[in-house]
């Protein structure tokens, strides 16, 4: 399951992501990627530079270099039980103070949602197709 999440950064981005994903420079452990999200009905695309940190077998986490506000972090976490992967997700989005800061993180943050909520998709469908028939899915 790790690989399914990680390789679209630390090998070649597939074509299907190409218009979501850039990966700028590939480290040990770390990439730095273009993150580019449909936003407002999909008339206008954020971008965000993000870096990328990998701790195999476990976890992935992304940290925005720049980006729409002033401080967002997000993890996925691994966990495998009885030969079933649970992926988890956590993230902290920071905004500026007052009615401003709260009205753009609340319009950042439902965006961000759906793009985890578009890559827990992919991911799972990536997964099943990795399982081949005749393997339970959920």
């Amino acid at each position: 399951m790790f690989d399914v999440i990680a390789a679209p950064c630390l090998n070649r981005t597939p074509r299907a992501l190409a218009g979501k994903l850039r990966v700028l420079q590939r480290g040990a452990g770390m990439v730095l990627a273009g993150h580019y999200t449909p936003v407002h009905r999909g008339r206008l695309t954020a971008v965000t530079l993000e870096t990328v940190t990998f701790g195999r077998p476990r976890t992935i986490g992304f940290r925005l270099v720049r980006g729409p506000v002033p401080y967002l972090t997000e993890e996925f976490t691994l966990a495998e039980h009885d030969g079933t992967t649970t992926l988890g997700y956590s993230g902290e989005l920071g905004t500026g103070s007052g009615t401003a800061g709260r009205w753009w993180a609340a319009r950042v943050a439902t965006a961000r949602e759906a793009a985890v909520r578009s890559s827990f998709t992919g991911i799972q469908a990536e997964a099943q197709r990795r399982a081949g028939p005749g393997i339970a899915r959920s």
